[in-house]
């Protein structure tokens, strides 16, 4: 038999879905429902405060205080005890109100003679949009099944609000205000489109129930599924795949197999709500206490259980999820190389919570010309599908529900931009030289097969960086060392006689493999990755050599090395390159006879490597994104400090151009790797400097060649010459130099 409180929450629900049917306002409904909710719980006050704005939260109906507190009384988040639940998102409750913490006292409500109180948050999707609170004149310990009672009332109230069935003009619970964000820009272009959630949210029309087995018995059968879905995951060839693979798939399953997790969504559907609702009510609080949790694995692991509600949910209603939107603006907390591409040409933008400039989806997105922007807190909360919106990867900004004449700039903004591009294409096969005769081979960066018909289209001369950890990071399994090699040789295929450079594996720091822990660092920047993880992993790097090996066959073969700090680490590694061509010729392996072993510079100490080691390595190409962050110290992902430091600062050019002179006497080639070098402005001054190779995304190939053909190196190799002797940035000289020139 059920207990005593579960049978009385579904009295009070199906109480609230009679009031919900009468005919009336939304002020008559809230009205009505406060007193519902006071008569039930034997409360002599009952309010619900509700959400007017992102920061303050109105009085709008109570049972017990005065009636001219209504529309009238406010809190700000924070503010008050009602404030205090707001922003903490988690009940409160005392015997003794007046003097609780951070009590604020507001006279037109006549409250001060209530001294119980009990308040828990309204919230839908993780995010509060109002707060219920009962209070009682005598002292009154509220019991856990009351607080459990409030919070499935709560959520049932959300679900109303969230329809628009409770507010009327100025709130902006149904959420159709414009809005502006500002995050950080991870991949540049500008887009306009209707808003398409990664995790659509549910539209339930009724969240009532009479029927709790039958609404059990479908989420038993959804459950069932889902776990079946998570069994045949783990059971799933495996062969090859390390230790932390397995555990990592594990520990999805024990989540998956949690009988708490199943306990917990029937005692919420014992409470007279249908399955889909308390699915999200049981991971609302789940959501709530990880998100404050200080441990960075068990915040991690609430990704885990976001994707397994998320899949409950699907099963309950049918595999329903909606076919994405051509043109849509992809809305998501987070997502995987993987997910994006299964999108495929769809989408037109990316918008996410959380991720960063150098993440692996990042880097998808600017590879296929995807404007991304990152860091934007709630945005999943605050969008519906179908919402129009405008992302500025440039500006790292997005406008959801923008104003038409933002809406009509942008689409200005978007078609100049086509215009260039068709400009671009104009010049494709013509080469990158400069009016005084400077040429400069122009690379794409990639990372997909996909990516290479860019290297002709685009007019590139060949691919600067082949990014091969995309390969890992979009499967769920380590790819076999046949599969490695077949993607090596078809990559090489597609860019039929064109220089190819690969880098060998490079994660770590925010680039972790499905199936690997992720090591628990202060700074993973600084820690455990790239060729440390390969000569720490020697197995791995010697498998890929391998696959390098045999994937190129008789032709010419370019391995880089990621993240060079100390030249023994260059030499370690170039031996086990080295040693793994020489067995291959023992084995009888068809292997080339043109290696090239190179090395990344993106630490400022291999600038400073031995004379030797500068004429040991066969290239070096200077990665600018990692160079440019620890020559300042500022976090490249960090908005507040990425922008103070300037690529065209007297200091970092003068640094950059050391550099290239060693190489330089030790005749030894070398190129510029970074989103520095797909920008007109950096390029033209890279060039000035003395880089003759230049390597980017395939879409700013156009915009580069095209600013190089419109200028003399030699006036701008004045320019930056004047600004590292003066100790001020080139960047405005060489804008000017370029606007003049028609170039920007």
């Amino acid at each position: 038999m059920p207990p005593a409180a579960d049978i009385g929450s579904r009295v009070l629900l199906r109480r609230l879905r009679q009031v919900m049917a009468q005919p009336g306002d939304p002020q008559a409904r809230l009205d009505r429902i406060v007193s519902v909710i006071a008569t039930n719980m034997v409360a002599e006050v009952c309010s619900i405060y509700l959400r007017r704005d992102e920061a303050m939260l109105e009085l709008c109906a109570t049972e017990g205080l005065r009636a001219e507190a209504v529309h009238r009384t406010r809190f700000r988040y924070g503010q008050g005890l009602v404030g205090r639940i707001a922003q903490r998102a988690e009940p409160l409750t005392t015997t003794d109100a007046p003097r609780a913490p951070g009590f604020e006292y507001r006279p037109e409500t006549g409250e001060e003679i209530y001294s119980s109180f009990c308040g828990v948050p309204i919230q839908r999707l993780g995010k509060v949009i109002g707060v219920l609170v009962v209070q009682n004149a005598a002292a009154r310990e509220y019991t856990e099944d009351e607080i459990d009672a409030l919070e499935v009332i709560a959520m049932v109230i959300a679900e109303m609000a969230d329809a628009g069935q409770l507010t009327g003009e100025g709130f902006d619970l149904a959420r159709s205000a414009p809005k502006t964000y500002q995050g950080v820009a991870a991949s540049d272009g500008a887009a306009i489109g209707p808003v398409h959630l990664h995790e659509p949210k549910l539209a339930i029309s009724n969240p009532f129930t009479d029927d709790v087995e039958g609404e059990r018995a479908r989420l038993d059968a959804s459950m069932v599924d889902l776990r079946h879905e998570v069994d045949a995951l783990v059971a799933a060839d495996l062969a090859g795949a390390p230790a932390e693979y397995r555990e990592v798939l594990e520990a999805y399953r024990m989540f998956a197999h949690d009988k708490g997790w199943l306990r917990r969504l029937h005692e919420a559907v014992a409470s007279g709500v249908v399955a889909e609702v308390a699915v999200e009510r049981v991971q609302s609080a789940a959501r709530s206490r990880m998100e404050r949790a200080a441990n960075p694995y068990l915040r991690d692991r609430l990704h885990d259980l976001d994707d397994l509600a998320n899949r409950l949910l699907r099963r309950l209603n049918g595999g329903v999820g909606g076919e994405t939107p051509q043109g849509a603006i992809l809305v998501c907390r987070t997502i995987g190389p993987g997910e994006l591409l299964d999108h495929g040409g769809r989408i037109a933008a990316v918008v996410m919570e959380e991720g960063a400039v150098g993440s692996h989806a990042a880097i998808v997105a600017r590879a296929l010309a995807i404007p991304m922007v990152v860091g934007i807190e709630r945005i999943v909360a605050e969008a519906e599908n179908g919402d129009a919106m405008i992302v500025d990867g440039d500006r790292g900004e997005a406008f959801l529900r923008p104003p038409d004449n933002l809406a009509d700039a942008y689409r200005e903004k978007i078609a100049s931009a086509k215009e260039a591009e068709a400009r671009y294409r104009e010049i494709r096969g013509q080469p990158a030289e400069t009016r005084d005769g400077a040429h400069v081979a122009l690379h794409i960066n990639a990372g997909l097969l996909s990516d290479m018909p860019n290297l002709h289209d685009v007019g590139a001369a060949g691919v600067g960086l082949y990014r091969t950890e995309l390969q890992f990071l979009t499967r769920p399994t380590l790819p076999r060392r046949a599969d490695q090699a077949a993607l090596y040789g078809r990559v090489l295929d597609a860019a039929r006689g064109a220089p190819v450079v690969f880098r060998t594996l490079d994660i770590g720091s925010d680039k972790v493999l499905p199936y690997m822990r992720r090591p628990l660092e202060e700074n993973p920047a600084l820690g455990w990755r790239a060729i440390r993880v390969g000569l720490d992993k020697p197995f791995a790097l010697k498998m890929q050599a391998q696959a390098l090996l045999r994937g190129a066959g008789a032709r010419p073969l370019r391995v880089m090395f990621p993240f060079i700090a100390a030249e023994s680490e260059f030499y370690a590694a170039r031996d086990i390159v080295t040693e793994t061509h020489a067995r291959l010729q023992k084995l009888g392996y068809t292997v080339t006879d043109d290696l090239k072993v190179g090395a990344m510079l993106e630490t400022p100490s291999l600038a400073y490597a031995s004379d030797s080691f500068f004429s040991d390595v066969d290239f070096l190409s200077v990665g600018g994104n990692d160079l440019l962050q620890f020559f300042f110290a500022a976090d490249r992902g960090n908005e507040r400090v990425r922008r103070r430091y300037d690529t065209l600062s007297a200091s970092y050019l003068g640094f950059l151009r050391a550099i290239i002179a060693r190489a330089d006497a030790a005749g030894t080639p070398i190129s510029f790797c970074g989103e520095a070098a797909g920008r007109a402005e950096e390029a033209v001054a890279l060039a000035a400097i003395g880089f003759r190779a230049l390597s980017m995304r395939p879409a700013s190939i156009g915009r580069v060649k095209f600013a190089l053909r419109a200028v003399e190196l030699q006036a701008a190799r004045s320019i930056v010459d004047e600004a590292i002797a003066g100790g001020a940035a080139a960047r405005p000289a060489i804008r000017a130099m370029l606007a003049r020139a028609g170039a920007l």
